[in-house]
């Protein structure tokens, strides 16, 4: 059964434009560092599964782009590189701790912002909006899918 997720990224590291200009619009999604958005990844993400893009860390944070998960599950090779931000020391190849999926951007839409989105009743519920939530990664349900997905005529 395919599922729905909101991944979010700061612009200023992999922005929607980025994801756009990379071969097949397909990135991976590097860094997670939270092992509950990292099992949401390992465990439940599947191939074809839908995306909201969603920028954070900026002047206007919402949704910005339709994607798709594009892979499997597989080892995020930043956290062996001593030179990225992103580093383990105590993670290693033969068990390595963080995974990742390659998301491709299919659509860049307007800003969905988050103020907009709070103005919506019918995404009150909805697991981004709810105070405190601070995941770079959450499941949409398919009611929020099909009203973000008709608010951006997408």
């Amino acid at each position: 059964m395919k599922q729905y997720w909101l991944m979010k990224s700061e612009p200023d590291e992999a922005s929607v434009d980025d994801f756009l200009a990379a071969p097949k619009a397909t990135i991976p999604w590097t860094g997670v560092r939270n092992y509950q958005a990292r099992n949401f990844m390992r465990d439940r993400m599947r191939v074809d599964d839908g995306v909201l893009f969603y920028h954070s860390s900026c002047a206007e944070p919402g949704i910005v782009g339709i994607a798709r998960v594009a892979s499997t599950p597989y080892p995020d090779p930043t956290q062996f590189d001593p030179k990225s931000p992103y580093f383990d020391e105590a993670s290693k190849p033969e068990s390595p701790r963080w995974m990742l999926v390659d998301v491709q951007v299919l659509q860049k839409t307007r800003n969905l912002t988050l103020a907009e989105m709070r103005s919506v009743p019918g995404l009150a519920d909805m697991l981004v909006l709810k105070k405190g939530n601070r995941l770079s990664i959450t499941p949409v349900e398919p009611r929020h899918w099909r009203l973000v997905t008709q608010l951006l005529g997408a």
